[in-house]
């Protein structure tokens, strides 16, 4: 199976529109999880659902003709990526309409307090900006923080994945946490006037 789906990223890789659906096909039940993942992390911040938020990924990610995936992982990261990314702009667009509210719709449409329990759109936004100035310094910590934390892969399975040992990924992962760590405190620092 693996030699089947390397063979068709690298059909997809060179725009073969046909292995490209195919390919999508094969992977459809993990990305269906991994959409499943992120809007769970997001909590009571989204109303997306799991398919609609997975096939805007999609065409998302179809509609870029610059992308390369050499592998599955790097192809899930993406995926991830892209998700993400929409979760935030729909949770950032969702804020701008509602602000004022004192109520946030969950996922399953019923209502609770703002703010128990849930992400905020500004939180969403906050670790999302953090992720792409990782990913502009570190871009394999980056990496990392996209298949454990939203694809909910186990270092054991990321360390297996990239050919190294799950200590190598443990201290890479705590690295990544620092760095993020710092970036958001950084944000939330007041700026001199």
């Amino acid at each position: 199976m693996e030699t089947e789906l390397d063979a068709l990223i690298q059909r997809a890789d060179q725009a073969d529109p046909v292995a490209a659906d195919k390919l999508f096909r094969m992977l459809y039940h993990e990305l269906h999880r991994l959409a499943e993942v992120q809007l769970r992390r997001a909590n009571a911040s989204v109303t997306l659902g799991t398919t609609t938020l997975l096939h805007e990924a999609y065409l998302n990610m179809t509609g870029r003709p610059q992308l390369a995936f050499p592998d599955r992982l790097r192809f899930l990261a993406y995926a991830s990526r892209a998700m993400r990314g929409l979760i935030i702009d729909y949770a950032r667009r969702r804020r701008a309409r509602k602000r004022g509210s004192s109520f946030e719709v969950t996922l399953d449409g019923g209502e609770v307090p703002a703010g128990a329990g849930a992400i905020d759109a500004a939180e969403l936004a906050q670790l999302g900006d953090a992720l792409e100035e990782l990913a502009a310094i570190e871009p394999r910590l980056s990496e990392l923080v996209d298949l454990h934390f939203f694809c909910g892969f186990s270092f054991t399975e990321i360390a297996a994945l990239r050919g190294v040992s799950d200590r190598t990924i443990q201290r890479e992962w705590r690295k990544a946490r620092v760095l993020l760590h710092r970036s958001i405190l950084g944000d939330a620092e007041p700026t001199p006037s």
